[in-house]
């Protein structure tokens, strides 16, 4: 464990600033340290590579940022459909997620092919509850929450991680308007 002097939100404040100047593959536990003011061992008790220490950093962000979405909407499906479409907008604009996409987008592949990370996992968990909620108060039609809750979740990701293809040539903003008509109506 880092000292206290040290918290594991200062190491990954400084994480973060490395990859939004130079990306996570130019990013080294050496350029954090320094960074962070703490000494390369006082890092890596803590993050043992840099793999390691930027996944801790994007579920801290995304985290933080999914936090600051407030609810609105008369039900759970307008609660769910707001909630995702502000999500998306707030990602798009992250410095941190268009540094990744920018310079690092491989690094989401085993994301979108392999397996779930802690993020989507957490974000799976939100629209999970959203589902239940818009179950229990008729907005949601019934079917398999977790089906629902994951088409949505890889329905949304798609967007975020595809932004740029995206708005080659359409505008963003029509886009989410697409997006919210069709979590809609899929869920209603």
């Amino acid at each position: 464990m880092t000292s206290q002097r040290h918290s594991d939100d200062a190491l990954l404040d400084a994480a973060r600033d490395c990859v939004v100047e130079v990306g996570v593959r130019r990013t080294t536990l050496t350029d954090i340290a320094k960074r962070a003011g703490v000494s390369r061992m006082t890092l890596y008790r803590r993050f043992p590579d840099v793999g390691t220490l930027v996944r801790a950093l994007m579920t801290r962000e995304f985290t933080k940022l999914l936090g600051r979405i407030p609810p609105s909407g008369d039900n759970a499906r307008q609660r769910l459909v707001t909630q995702a479409i502000t999500s998306i907008r707030l990602l798009a604009a992250d410095p941190l997620m268009r540094r990744v996409l920018d310079l690092d987008a491989e690094l989401m592949l085993p994301y979108l092919v392999q397996r779930l990370g802690s993020t989507q996992r957490l974000v799976e968990g939100f629209l999970v509850a959203q589902v239940e909620a818009g179950h229990a108060d008729g907005s949601i039609r019934p079917g398999s929450t977790a089906a629902q809750a994951r088409l949505v979740l890889l329905t949304t990701q798609s967007l975020v991680l595809s932004i740029r293809p995206a708005t080659t040539d359409l505008d963003f903003d029509e886009l989410l308007t697409e997006l919210a008509a069709y979590l809609n109506a899929a869920l209603t």
